[in-house]
């Protein structure tokens, strides 16, 4: 298979994901995926919504899968075996750098979203603050900004926590707090940036 991410939102597929679109003889993805890509797809192609990636291994070879932002940062990349092709795309984290100006050298990226433990990634976020990096974090509702923020507070670590919602869309929203403040995303699709003072 071929896993093609179509970036974070629209207009951010690369010429190599969308060739390989082109030429796909079957497209599956999300209902997301499908409509970042729809102006790529040629008329003809077969495409099937995918509700469930468990049994990506059972495509065809030659199936075009779309994977949301970058596959290989918390998305279909990580079903790909050897023998499978991954086209990178424009992740969340690559965006939210570019926004606010930040260097993209200095930063751990952790996924709570989906996560079994989400005290797994609370420990891996606290671990690598005291470090010194900064965090890009992909929440999940059990661990989203208001217990990222009372965390640091506890911790009594400084740092703005921003908020980036709906990123690469007309909807995109930025919103900036610290520990005694979150921001409160009005969006489930927002990633958390935490950049230690």
């Amino acid at each position: 298979m071929i896993v093609v991410g179509v970036g974070v939102g629209p207009g951010m597929l690369t010429e190599e994901g969308i060739e390989a679109i082109q030429n796909a003889s079957i497209i599956y993805g999300s209902g997301r995926a499908l409509e970042i890509a729809k102006k790529y797809i040629p008329t003809g192609t077969p495409v099937e919504a995918l509700k469930s990636f468990k049994n990506l291994h059972l495509l065809p070879q030659d199936a075009v899968i779309l994977s949301t932002g970058d596959p290989m940062f918390s998305g279909l990349g990580k079903f790909a075996t050897e023998k499978d092709k991954v086209i990178p795309g424009i992740s969340s984290f690559q965006i939210a750098c570019a926004r606010l100006h930040v260097n993209l050298t200095n930063f751990y990226c952790i996924t709570a979203h989906g996560r079994e433990d989400v005290h797994l990634a609370k420990n891996e976020l606290l671990a690598e603050l005291k470090t010194g990096k900064n965090i890009f974090l992909l929440p999940d509702e059990k661990f989203g900004a208001a217990e990222v923020g009372a965390l640091l507070l506890h911790e009594k670590m400084k740092a703005d926590i921003y908020s980036l919602e709906e990123l690469g869309y007309p909807e995109e929203k930025i919103k900036r707090g610290s520990p005694q403040n979150p921001p409160v995303p009005d969006s489930d699709l927002y990633g958390l940036m935490i950049i230690l003072k």
